[in-house]
């Protein structure tokens, strides 16, 4: 059975259009939750006994000279402190403090990021997944042609803008984990949309009397349920980790799971379609036959 894809792609521009829409200004507005990779800090994971709370902590980083901007947050009984930089003889200062108070408390762990290297991540992130989608659009027009690389790309930068726009309309911490399942979403995306490509290209040189949309449509009906099923396949494992993996990869496994899905709705709706309207309008080498018929 053929579906007709490229009669719904203007449904699926509009739909697309909206979420980046939302997502850009939803990034220029809230912004990103940065987490201390970026935007420099100190963060301690701490467990206290069950008499002392969130106060105790707030009262000894006054102690110590941290008086506004810390961030405190509990999660299976354990406190999470996010504050400004912190010197080694204030930390030493804080532990020293905390344990006399509560002579339970445990410093589980301490990371510090100076404000420096944070600007340094943040523009190696940016630059990583720009030289990523480079790179791409190099191979995928030599492997394919022009009009299957921007396609491509265009279909990547879609994914990647929607799953910025979750984070920032959410408020979920963005880390240096999120770059990470970014690329990995990125090399998903891409993988997923070469399978329909080359059924294309295989469909073009076999059918050579078929309309163009007869022919998009034809190959991404034949790869439908492969990549319907491959991305199956990945969310189930990926569902598991989000709920019952640690609280350290419960971000890096968000990013996979929207981006998954993401990925798969373009790669069908959006790439496939992008191109087949490059070619409409006469971008990359010529067909070399008539319109031919429809089916």
């Amino acid at each position: 059975m053929i579906f007709q894809f490229t009669n719904k792609r203007k449904f699926a521009y509009c739909f697309s259009g909206v979420l980046i829409l939302v997502s850009i200004i939803a990034f220029f507005v809230k912004g990103l939750n940065v987490g201390i990779d970026f935007k420099g800090g100190t963060v301690m994971q701490v467990h206290l006994s069950e008499q002392s709370h969130t106060e105790t902590i707030r009262n000894v980083l006054s102690d110590i000279g941290v008086t506004s901007g810390a961030e405190i947050q509990e999660s299976e009984g354990d406190y999470y402190v996010r504050t400004e930089e912190l010197t080694q003889e204030q930390m030493d200062q804080f532990v020293a403090n905390l344990q006399e108070i509560d002579t339970e408390a445990e410093i589980l762990s301490i990371d510090s990021v100076g404000a420096a290297i944070g600007s340094e991540l943040t523009r190696n992130a940016v630059y990583s997944v720009l030289i990523a989608a480079l790179l791409m659009l190099v191979y995928i027009s030599f492997r394919f042609e022009i009009t299957y690389g921007v396609a491509a790309v265009i279909g990547i930068l879609h994914n990647v803008i929607i799953v910025i726009g979750v984070f920032s309309i959410f408020q979920f911490e963005v880390s240096s984990s999120f770059i990470a399942g970014i690329l990995t979403v990125v090399g998903y995306s891409i993988n997923d949309t070469i399978v329909i490509f080359d059924r294309i290209r295989e469909n073009v040189k076999l059918r050579r009397q078929d309309a163009l949309d007869l022919t998009v449509n034809r190959s991404v009906s034949q790869t439908l349920n492969r990549s319907i099923n491959t991305v199956l396949t990945s969310l189930f494992p990926l569902i598991t980790l989000f709920f019952l993996g640690g609280s350290s990869i419960k971000y890096f496994v968000l990013v996979m799971i929207l981006g998954f899905i993401i990925g798969c709705y373009s790669s069908i709706f959006i790439a496939s379609q992008i191109w087949y309207d490059l070619k409409n309008k006469g971008f990359g080498r010529k067909r070399p036959v008539k319109k031919g018929k429809r089916k």
